[in-house]
């Protein structure tokens, strides 16, 4: 069991979600994908071609902020309306895919965006099951 499942299941009062699985896996991928975005970004950075990989650095930098926020809102939910959760959570999906095309441009030259391209679609794909079970 995950820490995020813990705390999940030791929240107070009605999450009113009835969908804890998907939250749990939408935040934990968040965190992840955050934090290899950010990773990516700095990997790109210490290549020799770094003035290929701007738009990747931006993309990269781009959806670890998105995702950072949308996970620290995930983990806000004991009470609430969910018209903010459903636009935030839209939005880190499709930061996730323009990051993962982005990536997978540079993935044969460069391994950590495959790296990258990869965790940016499991957090897209954990986006999007929330969003069709909110």
């Amino acid at each position: 069991m995950s820490v995020v499942e813990q705390m999940l299941d030791t929240r107070p009062g009605d999450r009113g979600f009835g969908v804890e699985e998907k939250l749990r896996a939408c935040i934990e991928a968040c965190g992840e994908c955050a934090q290899v975005c950010t990773l990516c970004a700095d990997a790109c950075l210490g290549e020799r071609a770094v003035a290929d990989l701007v738009t990747c650095v931006r993309a990269d930098l781009d959806c670890a902020d998105v995702c950072e926020v949308t996970q620290r809102v995930l983990s806000r939910r004991t009470e609430g309306d969910d018209t903010l959760v459903r636009v935030l959570v839209k939005a880190c999906a499709e930061a996730c895919r323009m990051c993962g095309e982005e990536c997978e441009r540079h993935a044969a030259q460069h391994e950590h965006c495959w790296v990258c391209a990869e965790a940016c679609r499991r957090c897209e794909s954990a986006c999007r099951e929330l969003l069709a079970a909110l």
